[in-house]
């Protein structure tokens, strides 16, 4: 597979299911809500439901790593078998890891999440450029090998990411937000494909220019943190494309029903694409 094989199938999977990222958050309140137990016997049943629900409705469905990672291996191995099932089923399958180091390290994440063969391979992670956006090209060598992807954390929706995302550099930066540094070196690094996408919340005004930019953006902050599908032509102007509003709380609020899942997911999809 090659990096055109991921930007394919991303634009297959939008062209037939929508543009919508649904996020699989095995919070203990969520599986409270759903009436299962804080374990991994609980953990199981939550994201059998989840992948019962997505396999058939979602383009793109993105597990939060943490929530699995909390009930250790044994929640690491039903994170290994809801990624296979969902992409076995056609979903795209975003590993929303965070993951960033350098050098060996980051080629080991790199081939944990991403590498053909790998229990935990996914079509794409979410990774950190703060060590350096340079640092990342393990990740993002491996990725094109693979057919797959990375979306690197540029401004994300939480308001304690400002201060650092919004800061300015100097000299040869030219006064450019940190944030819109990493927006300009994904840009470089991602042509001619899609291999190299960004996080860009959907909560507030990024103001960042996205004019350079053709790779696919997730944009986490839909529902429960406040951003509502009308706002997204205005914050994402010209690059809506492959825009993958992410949507967590907001869909699995509905559960554990299946049918009501699916009905969510709809929902939720119809509304994004009526606005974009």
């Amino acid at each position: 597979m090659t990096a055109t094989d991921w930007a394919h199938r991303l634009r297959a999977a939008l062209a037939a299911r929508g543009r919508l990222c649904v996020g699989i958050d095995p919070h203990p309140q969520l599986l409270a809500d759903w009436g299962q137990t804080d374990d991994v016997a609980g953990l199981t049943r939550f994201t059998e439901i989840c992948v019962e629900a997505f396999s058939s409705t979602a383009a793109v469905v993105k597990p939060q790593v943490a929530f699995f990672e909390a009930y250790g291996a044994a929640g690491l191995a039903v994170l290994e078998s809801a990624q296979a099932e969902l992409r076995a089923a056609g979903v795209i399958v975003v590993a929303d890891a965070k993951r960033g180091d350098i050098g060996s390290t980051m080629a080991a994440y790199a081939r944990a999440w991403l590498r053909p063969g790998s229990p935990l391979a996914a079509d794409a992670v979410t990774v950190s450029p703060y060590l350096g956006v340079g640092a990342l090209d393990p990740a993002v060598d491996e990725a094109g090998r693979a057919g797959g992807g990375v979306f690197v954390l540029a401004r994300t929706s939480n308001p304690d990411g400002a201060r650092l995302q919004t800061s300015r550099g100097a000299g040869e930066q030219h006064g450019r937000t940190v944030a819109q540094q990493i927006v300009d070196q994904a840009a470089a690094a991602h042509a001619p494909a899609a291999t190299v996408g960004l996080v860009i919340g959907a909560t507030r005004h990024h103001g960042l220019d996205l004019t350079g930019f053709t790779g696919p953006i997730l944009a986490p902050g839909l529902g429960a943190q406040g951003a509502r599908p009308a706002d997204l032509p205005a914050l994402f102007a010209g690059a809506t494309e492959l825009l993958l509003p992410n949507v967590s709380r907001g869909v699995l609020a509905a559960g554990p029903d299946v049918a009501a899942l699916r009905n969510a997911v709809h929902r939720v999809r119809d509304e994004i694409e009526d606005a974009l």
